[in-house]
């Protein structure tokens, strides 16, 4: 077996061992070390075989990996995964190429990802999920996380923690009102999605490519919703905006496609302010009369890895932070005219 296998849970041991022979025709690696960033429930290590490096993800959660295998196997033959040597469905067990990963400036990552994105939803359509960790939760009756609550149970929950100021909390609802009766689900908008890409550790980039990582929570989404979510990352003014959706649409974004995507913004601010101030409020009172930082410079500071969105004050900024954002946001004429333009072309008021 290993050279040193101490790590790796007993029960899963003959599991990684037939993997490395599956894989590589060896029964050992010579290095191991766990990897702790990315905040997954799942065991992932560093191996080294035949002085080689590769990742060795063990997920230790009991549903079917069927969907994150597939998905993740159909985005490595596109160019978009690390090669994927070997998946157990049985032992949830996978082995992939280990991205030895760079910084990517932020003014790169502005042409780079949109491209990412754009070849991702090309992707034959993935399978749909018995869960929704994105935005387009708010949008959906249907379950939340497994063995989760319903949208209504979730949002009665957010309503009952008194947790914003009652003024504020009541222009979150109506601000969620208001944009669930314009927003439209549309089939065609459907694309193949990782939907976990709010945090940077998920995409990496060793010096010349851009790859995305931990596919379990890929399945069939609205397009927009990951495009916002990354534009959240890398995108600080409407100049950024017309470049980075130009990039992904091939085009100039007609005015639609602008209002859609700054619709569905809205909508990842309303979820990451209800996403984080839950748990982070959990065992506190939230001090409002605290500096929020600005949204753009919190998110750069993310972006390079200066703030760790495990800690429970950081959840606390973090969803501060968002629906700032969106107050802001809801004032400006463009949301109006967002409204207005999508709400005609679908016929909602």
């Amino acid at each position: 077996m290993p050279m040193d296998d101490s790590m790796i849970p007993q029960e899963k041991t003959d599991a990684v061992t037939g993997g490395l022979r599956e894989a590589f025709g060896v029964t050992e690696f010579g290095d191991i070390s766990r990897i702790t960033r990315g905040h997954t429930t799942s065991l992932v290590f560093r191996i080294v075989v035949r002085g080689s490096p590769y990742l060795l993800k063990i997920i230790t959660r009991t549903e079917d990996p069927t969907r994150h295998y597939t998905s993740m196997r159909a985005a490595a033959e596109a160019g978009l995964a690390p090669r994927v040597w070997f998946t157990s469905i049985e032992d949830r067990i996978s082995i992939t190429d280990f991205v030895e990963a760079e910084p990517l400036p932020v003014s790169d990552a502005l042409v780079r990802l949109p491209a990412v994105l754009r070849t991702l939803h090309a992707l034959p359509p993935f399978g749909r999920a018995p869960f929704n960790t994105t935005c387009t939760f708010l949008l959906d009756k249907g379950p939340s996380f497994e063995k989760g609550p319903s949208l209504d149970g979730l949002l009665r929950r957010f309503q009952a923690a008194n947790i914003l100021p009652e003024a504020e909390s009541t222009e979150f609802f109506a601000r969620y009102a208001e944009l669930v009766a314009v927003y439209p689900h549309d089939d065609a908008e459907m694309v193949a999605s990782h939907n976990d890409l709010f945090k940077p550790d998920n995409i990496l980039f060793d010096g010349q490519r851009v790859w995305l990582v931990d596919w379990e929570a890929a399945f069939l989404n609205d397009r927009y919703a990951e495009l916002a979510v990354v534009a959240n990352q890398v995108v600080t003014n409407e100049e950024e905006e017309i470049v980075y959706l130009r990039e992904y649409f091939g085009a100039d974004p007609d005015r639609y496609q602008l209002a859609r995507f700054h619709l569905m913004q809205q909508l990842t601010h309303l979820f990451y302010t209800m996403a984080f101030l839950l748990p982070g409020s959990s065992d506190r009172s939230i001090d409002w009369s605290a500096a929020v930082p600005e949204f753009g410079e919190y998110r750069r500071r993310i972006w390079t890895g200066e703030v760790d969105l495990a800690d429970k004050d950081v959840k606390i900024v973090y969803g501060k932070v968002h629906w700032n954002r969106l107050l802001y946001n809801v004032r400006q004429a463009r949301y109006t005219e967002a409204l207005r333009i999508v709400g005609a072309r679908h016929g909602r008021a």
